[in-house]
Order: structure tokens, then sequence, then C-alpha cells
């Protein structure tokens, strides 16, 4: 996680406004004596005005999708889980005209698989942040072509823990999950996934996933997903077109 972004205790202090802050005086191996930043009123407070700042730009961020109509996804998962494939793939089924903000460390390996499918793609590289936020979104948004799109994907870092505290301005999100994380990865990273809308799979068994999932958000949406069945992947660009006709 990043050392001078805050993210390794945002997920503390997001819960704490969510109602599951709690204390557990007698257990050694507890959040806040593991943590002892969490002790640091001040250190608090700088992490409280990093997320209010980025909040406030969000919400810009989130104006200017409306403005033109867009429909803003922030699309996340575990490295590898397959985001870019799925794009890629759904650029040759959706009946709706898509861009896509990428995010990685480094490389623009991603945006330039996508440009070669004839979907427009501007990189963003993170250095050594673990996520985007709204203002790495905000000057994205610059070489985007807004007016000429229905639906605007922001591929986030491969994170299934800092990309769940920074809002990047968009209005629904897309969080993957894929056979060879295993089947335990909604029980352990639950802040990420009480914020899915739509939670795709591939190719596996997910009852005991799903009822987990369902668990932490009794109205998510999960679709089982294969780029090896075409079905599948409509299934997803339907999902999708019917939220931009609820809009």
């Amino acid at each position: 996680m990043c050392a001078d972004c805050g993210c390794s205790i945002t997920e503390h202090s997001h819960s704490h406004g969510e109602g599951h802050h709690h204390h557990h005086h007698d257990d050694k191996m507890s959040t806040v004596h593991a943590n002892p930043q969490l002790n640091d009123k001040k250190t608090v407070d700088v992490i409280k005005k990093i997320l209010d700042k980025n909040d406030h730009e969000a919400a810009h961020n989130r104006e200017h999708f409306d403005k033109n109509n867009v429909l803003a996804i922030n699309l996340m998962s575990s490295p590898g889980a397959g985001k870019t494939t799925l794009l890629e793939h759904l650029a040759s089924v959706a009946d709706f005209k898509f861009s896509v903000i990428e995010g990685d460390l480094e490389t623009s390996r991603d945006a330039d698989r996508l440009k070669k499918k004839g979907v427009e793609a501007y990189q963003i590289q993170t250095g050594s942040a673990c996520h985007l936020d709204a203002f790495m979104v905000h000057k994205a948004l610059h070489h985007i072509k807004t007016d000429e799109i229905d639906v605007c994907f922001v591929e986030n870092v491969g994170n299934l823990v800092c990309p769940a505290s920074y809002d990047v301005g968009t209005h629904l999100n897309i969080v993957m999950v894929s056979i060879p994380e295993g089947e335990d990865k909604i029980a352990k990273y639950p802040v990420m996934f009480r914020q899915a809308d739509l939670i795709p799979y591939f190719n596996y068994d997910i009852k005991k996933e799903k009822d987990v999932a369902k668990k932490l958000k009794p109205n998510v949406d999960i679709l089982e997903v294969n780029i090896n069945d075409l079905e599948s992947l409509k299934k997803v660009a339907s999902w999708i077109h019917f939220k931009l006709q609820m809009r």
C-alpha cells in the first residue's frame, strides 16, 4: 500500500463511518494495536483532509460525466483478474460506445491492448500509488472525448484494498473475482465488495461466494462471465445498457 496516501488506514476510518468500528481490547491482534497510526490524531486528521479533497474532486468529475450524459463505471479487482480482458471482449458485443481510463503502476500495455480493439483509452501511470484518485481521473478526462461516448470505464489499479476508499467520480462500481484468487476474497475484503454494484466471476462454482456477497450487499448483481461464452459477455453488456437506460 502507498506510504504517503494513508490508504493503510482509510479502510478503518471508512468502516468507522459506516458503523462497523469495533474495539477488541482483549485481542492483541486487533487493528488498533496492529497499526499505531490509528492512535495518532494528526495522522488521522491528515487522511481525512486527503479524502475530503478527493471527494470534492470526485463530485466535480461526476458533474462532468453527467453534463455529457456519460455513465462512468469504476472497474476494480486484484491484479490479473481480467479487467482489461473483459473490456477487450465487451468492445465486440456492446451496443454502446465506451472509452477507458487505465490505471497501472507502470507501462501502457493495457491501454495499448484496448486501442488495438478500436477503444479510446488513456493510460495513467501511478508510479508507487496503488490506486487511482479523483485528481488523476480528472486529468485523464481532458484526453477523453466524453461528448462522443455513452460509457467511460475507469480501470483501477489491481488491488482489493485501497481503491475501495477513493471515490474517483464514477456512478457505478464493478468488482471482479477470478478462479485463481480462491473462494475467500469477498469475505477477506468486505469493504471493496460492499461498494460493488456488479460482481462478474470467471467460470467457477460461486454459490458460497454469492451467499457471502449477498450478506454484504443484498442488492448486488452477480454475473458469471467466461470470455469464451459470448452470451455471458452479452449479459454484462446488457446490464450496463440497462443502467444507461435508467439514467
